[in-house]
């Protein structure tokens, strides 16, 4: 039986958005997958068979990430023969997928379990910028509280360089280039900015010390996208040299924790958070604006604190920057963020 209408249509919806986000190959994949996909397997079961929604669940990241992963092992060899940076037409790239259902299906099944995190390093162009903006309003060091951090990549934004096309942040020896077309009313890039202590959770962390955990976070970064696989991995090997940790925690149980810590007088606390808001419950969502809020509201001008996120709103194709400040409480809409990086268009606020 071939999938059911609204599972294939997902898959459909997701290879135009890698159109857009520039990888044919995995549009193409998503497409073979919702066209010849039939469910006489446990993977394609259990896709056919979702239970949640399939757009909320990434379900056909899911689906290419745990194919991406089995490609980069080479333990299928005539799957690994279809991915980049070989060429292959769709019958032979077919013929490599349905090898590797017939020889992992329990593989593949089982990398449908869990989310896909990819860590997107080059989102931490529109993280500098926001950060840039609290550290000219309130004239301090910051005090980063990320949530959902992942590996932590993107919790050390300040530690790579960037070329936005207009000027250039960072140390020029920084190994980690984000390049990242900046348009509109951006950020001074001569704000004075320290980072003056950080800190993040997530759910499932990625240890960039472990071989099995960059494995796994590299199978999500779509694999005809050379220059961003490049990028993460350089900067996976820095995470795993720095002393950026990242804690094992429910990210609302975790910030209650940390906002109860008396605040350091000269310093911003910033809570920020990106591509994350979608993967939480309805129920950590209300605790995490409840304790924000409520946070905000003790802030003094001696200890402020700011609201920061690079997150997917109703706009497609792109990310909504908005900075929350307090003791004014003042929300600053300071522009939008291609979901790869690519590109911030920012506005006045």
């Amino acid at each position: 039986m071939p999938l059911p209408s609204h599972i294939a249509e997902n898959f459909n919806r997701q290879a135009d958005a890698c159109i857009m986000l520039g990888s044919p190959f995995t549009a193409l994949l998503c497409r073979l997958i919702a066209d010849r996909l039939e469910t006489n397997s446990l993977f394609a079961r259990r896709i056919g068979d979702w239970k949640g929604n399939p757009k909320d669940d990434a379900l056909p990241l899911r689906a290419v990430g745990g194919l991406h992963a089995l490609a980069r092992s080479g333990r299928c060899p005539r799957l690994t023969a279809v991915y980049p940076p070989h060429a292959a037409d769709p019958d032979a790239m077919w013929a490599g997928v349905a090898a590797a259902i017939e020889q992992e299906d329990i593989f593949l099944s089982a990398y449908l379990n869990g989310p896909p995190q990819t860590n997107e390093v080059a989102r931490s162009n529109a993280i500098l910028g926001g950060c840039l903006v609290i550290a000219e309003k309130t004239k301090m060091p910051l005090e980063l509280l990320e949530i959902g951090s992942s590996a932590g990549l993107n919790l050390a934004f300040d530690r790579y360089r960037y070329d936005l096309g207009g000027g250039r942040w960072g140390a020029a020896d920084a190994p980690v280039l984000i390049v990242s077309r900046w348009e509109g009313d951006a950020p001074s890039l001569t704000t004075p900015l320290t980072i003056a202590a950080r800190a993040g959770c997530d759910a499932k962390p990625i240890d960039p010390k472990s071989q099995s955990d960059r494995d796994r976070l590299l199978s999500y970064i779509w694999p005809d996208q050379f220059e961003r696989l490049a990028r993460i991995e350089a900067a996976l090997a820095l995470a795993a040299k720095s002393d950026v940790s990242v804690e094992r925690a429910d990210a609302a149980e975790w910030l209650e924790k940390r906002l109860t810590l008396p605040a350091t007088t000269g310093r911003t606390r910033v809570i920020f958070h990106s591509a994350v808001w979608h993967y939480l419950t309805p129920g950590t969502k209300d605790r995490l604006k409840t304790m924000i809020r409520t946070a905000g509201a003790s802030a003094t001008a001696d200890a402020p604190i700011a609201w920061l996120s690079v997150e997917p709103d109703r706009t497609d194709g792109s990310a909504a920057i908005r900075a929350t400040i307090w003791p004014n409480g003042t929300t600053h809409h300071l522009g939008r963020s291609d979901h790869h990086g690519r590109w911030a268009r920012w506005e006045a606020g």
